[in-house]
């Protein structure tokens, strides 16, 4: 299921990227995320400029972007003030597929809450006592669309606090801030994204969220083709770690990142390091590259990674069977399987936890100025899942570290061992999904367990 147009997302540069210089003499022009291992010291500078231009300067992090020829990438990784330094990564962040979803009818429960347990199928009341009051989760996505309004209350969304970057790659410049461009967003991504933490309104008909009292703050990383630069991932990491320390002092924070590249960059790595050293929840999509392994940031050991699960009730009996039809209670593990677009573990990857990433329905556009809902397919509809979850655990014990979070998530989620389900796609009808010992992390994460844990056995976790 859905592999096959998982396939036609390639690595293109994201919209308003200049186009590439022609090599000259000395090589072709790339950008450089650098790592120091000291301060950014005028001295320093200076030396490095004799390689490039230096762009940016995350003093929070000890960390620079530079613009150089790529035949000087060598002689910068081998100063001696130089903890590690790559050529900027390119990320991404898009579905799998999309299915038009027309009937909402009046429901306020669909099955991916169900089966998390945060709802219960054909109740008005959640089934956790947690809403995610208190807690501001930041969505480092694509924004949001321009009528993210009619999806979500605005005292859910932390405008005073929302941002764009743009920039990246190097050959366009520095990472640099957009105002008002967070909500300006064509691609639609960050606003399905958003709307399962938060939950959406169609008309009168509202639909439950994870965490649907949280506040989001939305920091744009993506461009409108839903392709970004890890140096901006990394200027949004350092931003919402920044107002954790400064303004939102005190306040519980999480990160959720539906987006990744193939390979762990060391300035995004600082900045992931950054943030849990101050206290924020960083959770990631797994990745959507089935066997070829995951993402990054996902795949690197201290963030909370994601894969995405599937329920063999769908697609029957018909079309609305997303909010009509009731996962059974207790969730048990043969009524779920991990989808084949799922990035699978590979050595040196740590896979966390599954979460619903199969024909999730929200908000998502094809034509501007035009309101419509689809499902969606992919780890990046996993996520945020588990980002509510960890926002409402967040609520209950705002103490509670990357760490602790990471373990009571893993330590309570219901075991997904290798095996196969019969299920329904629509595309292709009745098929059978099958996943190895690498597919699932510690099995399906739900939010009732990991609650219930709060407070308890949390001394594991540092």
């Amino acid at each position: 299921m859905k592999s096959s147009l998982l396939l036609s997302f390639v690595c293109v540069v994201a919209v308003g990227f200049a186009a590439m210089p022609t090599p000259s003499a000395q090589g072709r022009r790339i950008g450089i995320n650098i790592v120091l291992n000291t301060n950014a010291t005028p001295a320093i500078l200076a030396d490095l400029s004799a390689h490039g231009t230096v762009l940016n300067n995350f003093e929070s992090i000890d960390a620079l972007t530079m613009r150089a020829a790529e035949s000087q990438l060598a002689a910068i990784q081998a100063k001696p003030y130089v903890a590690a330094a790559n050529p900027d990564a390119e990320r991404k962040g898009s579905p799998v597929d999309t299915v038009s979803a027309s009937d909402f009818g009046t429901g306020i429960n669909t099955w991916d809450l169900d089966a998390v347990n945060v709802t219960n199928f054909g109740s008005t009341t959640r089934t956790v006592a947690q809403d995610g009051r208190g807690v501001y989760v930041a969505v480092l996505d694509s924004g949001l669309l321009d009528s993210w309004r009619q999806y979500f209350p605005e005292q859910r969304i932390a405008e005073e606090y929302a941002v764009g970057f743009s920039g990246g790659g190097g050959e366009v410049g520095a990472v640099s801030t957009l105002p008002n461009q967070w909500e300006h967003d064509q691609n639609s991504h960050g606003t399905h994204v958003t709307s399962t933490i938060l939950g959406f309104a169609l008309g009168a008909t509202r639909v439950n969220g994870v965490a649907p009292l949280a506040t989001v703050i939305p920091v744009k990383v993506l461009g409108q083709a839903g392709f970004g630069w890890s140096s901006m991932i990394a200027a949004g990491i350092v931003y919402v770690t920044d107002l954790a320390r400064g303004p939102l002092a005190g306040t519980p924070v999480v990160i959720n990142m539906s987006l990744g590249g193939p390979s762990l960059d060391a300035i995004e790595k600082a900045a992931v390091d950054y943030a849990v050293a101050n206290g924020v929840i960083v959770v990631a999509a797994a990745g959507n590259e089935g066997d070829a392994g995951m993402s990054y940031p996902g795949g690197y050991a201290p963030v909370i990674s994601v894969a995405a699960s599937g329920w063999t009730g769908e697609w029957t009996p018909n079309n609305a069977w997303w909010r009509t039809k009731d996962v059974a209670d207790p969730t048990v593990a043969g009524d779920f399987y991990i989808t084949d677009f799922s990035s699978r573990q590979k050595a040196g990857q740590d896979l966390d936890v599954a979460a619903p990433g199969s024909w999730v329905v929200g908000p998502y556009q094809t034509q501007s100025g035009t309101t419509s809902f689809f499902f969606l397919g992919g780890t990046s509809m996993a996520s945020p899942h588990v980002a509510g979850i960890a926002a409402l655990m967040k609520q209950k014990d705002p103490s509670l570290t990357q760490a602790q979070v990471e373990y009571i998530l893993e330590s309570t989620a219901i075991a997904l061992p290798p095996g196969c389900r019969a299920v329904v796609d629509p595309s292709v009808g009745p098929t059978t999904f099958c996943w190895g010992p690498d597919a699932a992390g510690a099995g399906l994460t739900t939010a009732d367990a990991a609650l219930a844990a709060v407070g308890g056995s949390t001394k594991r976790g540092r």
